[in-house]
């Protein structure tokens, strides 16, 4: 018996890909071009006009002699300090409310989401029909409830319209950030609930010890990031008081607008810039949050 060598070729010949992957990279392309025109035209020209508008250094000037100016970065940090933490601890209270199982909770939850949900012109537009001095439902209810023939100026006064600027932001903004916290204490394990109450834990222990360490990240966090968004809200201030009465109620988010209705456009991309020292720390401060958690 015979045996055939038979030869083995130590290499295949390799399939001819370049073509294929040109084809690929050329469809990618095109249909990535859409996209990078859209951010090109809609965002990277605005801002880089923007701050070539801005590089007249005589606007700042004007701008930190306007009296309105110092009067609007004062309002904006009240309104951020004021606004921002007591829609957070609202927040974190009621988060505790609706984590419940019981059915008539979820009833109330689905309504609480509702003005979150609604369209912002339409609703503060409401609350500004409803603050009228003279005309507004509210002043009529203190009328006919306690026979108050002159109600507040909600809207007249300077510190009732900052304050009511500041309510109307809260109700508006409340259920979103109610709920990221309710989504925060349902990831809790309950075991640990159940382990402290056996332990006879009481309601504020187990809230010291178990709910908060558990929340705290995500507390500071959704702070953050809620006082970006505080700061560029100019729907809560302008379509309530225009940011009245006297232009006294004005935050930075606003203040560019009234500078360009009087035709000072170049005013109103300075204040618009000069607003970059508080965004940018807290930007930072987020990209950094955000970069430990991916690493985790």
């Amino acid at each position: 018996m015979t045996a055939t060598a038979m030869s083995v070729p130590t290499s295949l010949p390799k399939a001819d890909v370049s073509g294929f992957s040109r084809d690929r990279a050329l469809w990618g392309a095109i249909m990535l071009a859409p996209y990078v025109l859209v951010f090109a035209v809609m965002v990277a020209y605005p801002v880089i006009y923007g701050f070539w508008l801005g590089l007249n250094w005589n606007s700042y000037r004007q701008l930190f002699a306007d009296p309105i100016f110092l009067r609007t970065i004062v309002n904006t940090i009240l309104f951020l300090f004021i606004a921002v933490n007591l829609k957070f601890l609202i927040a974190l209270w009621l988060s505790g409310f609706f984590v419940s199982q019981r059915g008539w909770v979820r009833i109330v939850l689905v309504l609480f989401i509702l003005p979150w949900a609604v369209p912002s012109i339409p609703t503060i537009l409401s609350f500004r029909v409803m603050l009228n001095p003279e005309t507004g439902m509210i002043n009529s209810q203190l009328f006919q409830w306690f026979g108050i023939v002159e109600g507040p100026g909600w809207l007249t006064d300077p510190t009732l319209a900052f304050a009511s600027s500041i309510m109307v932001h809260i109700w508006k903004s409340l259920p979103f950030w109610t709920l990221i916290l309710v989504t925060g204490r349902l990831a809790i394990a309950q075991d640990l609930y159940e382990a402290a109450s056996v332990d006879g834990a009481s309601k504020w222990q187990q809230f010291k010890f178990i709910t908060w360490p558990s929340l705290a990240t995500l507390y500071i966090t959704s702070t953050m990031l809620s006082m970006i968004w505080t700061l560029g809200d100019f729907n809560s201030v302008y379509l309530l008081t225009g940011g009245g009465p006297g232009d006294l109620n004005h935050v930075l988010a606003t203040l560019g607008i009234r500078y360009m209705r009087n035709n000072n456009l170049d005013l109103g991309i300075a204040s618009i810039i000069v607003a970059m020292p508080l965004i940018l720390p807290m930007v930072w401060f987020m990209v950094k949050r955000l970069s430990k958690g991916a690493d985790a």
